[in-house]
């Protein structure tokens, strides 16, 4: 490494002055574009440049970039998505500079940072951009900040980006910002960063896909072994294997080093010391093939030399909103088309290469496009404190590839006011601290209410085991004290336990950050208990009439335990992992409270409402937490106006439902309507259900004052309220024009159905009652003839028409031939137009 530093720089002697660079001295694919991204970047403040993976833009570009004249002296950040990326492209381009990571090249991650003030490139992730950008909100001392791998659409880049891109535009405008991708798309984040966009095209051959064909996902190990051990036979070169996770890579290792002798197998994920990583990345000297077993970090962060063969599980980890615990964790899921084209294309980077697909074509053709944007799907509370903090009142107003979802957004600020965070839309002094705290706010307020109470070491236990894996068998119970036992048990006795080894890790990283040393004595177990509440205050939950292990959350979910568990007799208590399916959830992890340690949480609301299961108005004062109510009395000084307002949603959402639109209702809607498109010049209203739903504060207030129930809202006569509301010169001019009944030759008022806008209206008539009718009756002042429905004397309808003169002159004997057998004793006269209309059996005199 130091002979490809001395041709690749020649480099401040003893101050770091200036960075001189020959792009030949690479045979880089970036390197060809290394001058016009320094122009680019002298004449723009923001650039897009795409590049494949291997092309070197992680560590060649930004290291190019430190002499020019644009950075004035100013640092570059950069953001990568992962930790291990972040700590082995620091490592990567310190060793081409021939130096240690924290002299010009250094990075800082949650929980660990080499910097110094002689740093000019920071690596960073896991939201410490964000984090800096809030202590220093115009960026001073960073000329340039550049998101690396941005394809891949961590909530932490999509929200740095939306911050610097503000900073840039109101306290910076000479802040560069340059977004880096091996896949994109492009025109989208051009057009939406009004960017230019360079393209280093890169050497890629052509690579051979297999697919191998679908299979179990729990026999993972074992498939992709042996399909490892078959790729060893059918071709050259070190292979690099794609698991989803830590779990998975140690099983396949211990496979393939029994089965593959012949070659070094090397795992590659995170939570490997960078030695072991070194020794993954760089090739073997003396030869040796190799396998490599990674996590979806090797598909564009990483360059790994001598890849020949790519073996794909398809399958990768993403961090995803966990209900059950209200926390993001990673899940197993299915990787996207984009993911499996990046994987493949690692074994092309040297010559022509091989992937092996470990599913099959036609489950390839179902793949997405795309992977979701994580900000779309994950717990957005962390990101909503980070926007309130920053003062952003609407989150529209910022830039974003991917708006964050609406109800997202409005469950997390619901869930920061419960944790106190924020009131009223403004951050309080407690969300603040809150805030300062590299954690999730739930486990930050948590973390800060322990030390109100005195008991950091036990609140510090308890968030590590709420952010990772449960490390007893479910069989055990759902009660989280005997986990922290467990935990304080083996921290004493200095034995190890893999789950526990990992949780004691984080929790002695949240201990270091309080300066809180460690517990292992015997604790109260309610207080633990009290602890969840804090973190998780919409589960505190009380256990419901009967003994059946089933609890009312505060959220006013339901969910149970199993009966013979020990927490299942409790009368309260708190818990931090549950299936909140629809019905009955499911408990997996709680803890028991004491009564009293509730009082304080006690709150006494004033609840005027429609409740939707009773279908009835009411009105009570409750005593209680969230749902679950301890006492409740009547309220009977309800003002009209806090009813209307409780009514006019519930009947807005399902006008139909609530409301009796009745066929009178329905034909008065109709005559106005079709006045209203036949006579514009007329002001007649615009009625319809669509503009009732509008309006009915203004059209209905008045009448619900003092609805009480379902039955109460169907009483109400919509015809009557609408016909009451219209001047009354209208109300003449609507009878006049549309009337309900039309008077027939017998003398009968028969009723006018009005159809839908543009049909038009229909009377259905017998036929001796329209005897010397000669014309087609017409309302509305002749500009709207009614459709005619002839009946028999039995009132069956025999004949439709709109043209009564032809129906006499040409149909009438066809029908009267037919009927008059039928009804001998009604009139059937030879001439229809000079016969009496008569309303039944014509009397003989």
């Amino acid at each position: 490494m130091k002979n490809i530093s001395q041709r690749f720089f020649c480099y401040f002697c003893t101050k770091l002055t200036e960075l001189k660079f020959s792009s030949s001295a690479f045979d880089l694919p970036v390197c060809d574009i290394l001058d016009q991204v320094k122009d680019t970047l002298q004449a723009n403040s923001t650039l897009i440049v795409t590049a494949p993976p291997g092309a070197g833009k992680s560590t060649i570009l930004p290291l190019s970039l430190l002499d020019t004249s644009f950075l004035a002296g100013k640092k570059i950040l950069m953001l990568e998505p992962r930790r291990l990326a972040a700590k082995s492209i620091a490592l990567r381009m310190a060793a081409l500079l021939d130096e240690p990571v924290g002299e010009t090249i250094g990075y800082r991650i949650r929980f660990e940072n080499k910097v110094s003030d002689r740093t000019k490139i920071e690596v960073l992730t896991e939201g410490i951009l964000t984090r800096m950008l809030h202590s220093d909100n115009a960026l001073e001392n960073v000329g340039l900040v550049i998101f690396d791998e941005f394809h891949e659409r961590n909530i932490h880049a999509d929200l740095a980006m939306a911050l610097c891109r503000e900073a840039q535009q109101v306290l910076r405008p000479d802040l560069r910002i340059m977004v880096m991708s091996a896949t994109l798309d492009m025109p989208l984040l051009s057009k939406l960063l009004e960017a230019p966009t360079l393209v280093s095209k890169g050497k890629m051959y052509p690579v051979e896909v297999r697919y191998t064909g679908d299979y179990d996902l729990f026999s993972m190990p074992e498939m992709l072994s042996q399909i490892v051990i078959q790729a060893s036979k059918e071709n050259e070169g070190d292979i690099l294997a794609f698991l989803p996770g830590q779990g998975e890579i140690k099983k396949t290792e211990a496979i393939l080093r029994s089965n593959l002798r012949d070659f070094s197998i090397h795992p590659l994920y995170g939570q490997l010391s960078p030695a072991a990583q070194h020794q993954a990345i760089m090739p073997r000297k003396d030869g040796k093939r190799k396998v490599v077993l990674a996590t979806s970090i090797a598909e564009t962060s990483l360059t790994i030399e001598g890849i020949k063969v790519v073996v794909d599980c398809g399958y990768g980890r993403t961090s995803k909103f966990n209900p059950r615990s209200g926390l993001s964790r990673l899940e197993t899921v299915a990787i996207s088309k984009d993911a499996a084209d990046q994987r493949a294309g690692r074994s092309g980077r040297l010559g022509p290469g091989v992937c092996y697909r470990m599913w099959s074509l036609a489950s390839h053709a179902h793949l997405d496009n795309f992977r979701t944007p994580e900000i779309q799907e994950a717990d957005l509370a962390p990101l909503v404190l980070d926007l309130v903090k920053w003062g952003v009142e609407n989150v529209d107003n910022l830039t974003w590839l991917s708006p964050p979802p609406r109800g997202s957004v409005s469950q997390a600020l619901d869930l920061l006011e419960q944790l106190e965070a924020i009131q009223d839309g403004k951050l309080t002094d407690h969300g603040k601290t809150i805030h300062s705290i590299p954690a999730h706010p739930r486990i930050a307020h948590m973390l800060l209410k322990a030390k109100e109470m005195g008991n950091v070491p036990l609140a510090t236990d308890i968030a590590a085991l709420l952010e990772e894996r449960d490390p007893l068998k479910p069989e055990i119970g759902v009660d989280i004290n005997l986990r922290l036992e467990a935990i304080r048990r083996a921290r004493k006795e200095k034995f190890s336990i893999k789950g526990i080894r990992k949780i004691e890790k984080i929790a002695s990283q949240y201990r270091r950050l309080l300066v809180e040393e460690e517990d292992n004595g015997i604790f109260d177990p309610f207080e633990a208990g009290l602890l969840i509440a804090y973190a998780y205050p919409e589960r505190i939950a009380s256990a419901r009439p009967g003994n059946n292990a089933q609890f009312q959350l505060a959220n006013g979910k339901i969910a149970m335990m199993g009966h013979r568990d020990e927490l299942a007799h409790e009368s309260w208590i708190a818990i931090s992992h549950v299936d909140e399916r629809d019905g009955m959830g499911k408990i997996f992890m709680a803890a028991p409270i004491n009564p009293t340690d509730l009082r304080p949480l006690l709150q006494e609301k004033r609840i005027v409402k429609w409740d939707k299961q009773s279908e009835e108005f009411i009105a009570i004062k409750t005593l209680g937490i969230g749902s679950i109510v301890l006492r409740s009395t009547p309220v009977t000084d309800v003002h009209p106006d806090e009813k209307i307002n409780a009514l006019i949603p519930v009947i807005h959402q399902d006008i139909e439902r609530h409301l009796n639109f009745n066929d009178d209702a329905i034909q008065l809607l109709r005559r106005v309507s079709l006045l209203k498109v036949t006579n514009p010049d007329m002001d007649f209203p615009d009625y319809s259900k669509n503009w009732l739903k509008q309006n009915l504060k203004e059209c209905m207030g008045h009448y619900l004052q003092n609805i009480r129930s379902a039955e109460d809202l169907k009483k109400l006569d919509i015809k009557e309220i609408l016909f009451s509301r219209m001047e009354y010169k209208t109300q003449q001019l609507l009878n006049e024009l549309a009337p309900q009944k039309i008077t027939v030759p017998s003398g009968s008022q028969i009723k006018i159905e009005y159809k839908e806008e543009g049909e038009n209206p229909i009377i259905a008539v017998r036929l001796q009652e329209i005897f010397g009718w000669l014309d087609t009756p017409v309302i509305n002042r002749g500009k709207t003839k009614l459709i005619l429905h002839l009946l028999s004397p039995g009132f069956k309808p025999v004949q439709v028409t709109s043209d009564l003169k032809n129906f006499w002159a040409n149909t009438y004997f066809e029908v009267k031939k037919e009927l008059k057998r039928r009804y001998p004793k009604h009139s059937w006269p030879e001439d229809p137009l000079a016969a009496e209309a008569v309303r039944g059996v014509k009397r003989k005199n």
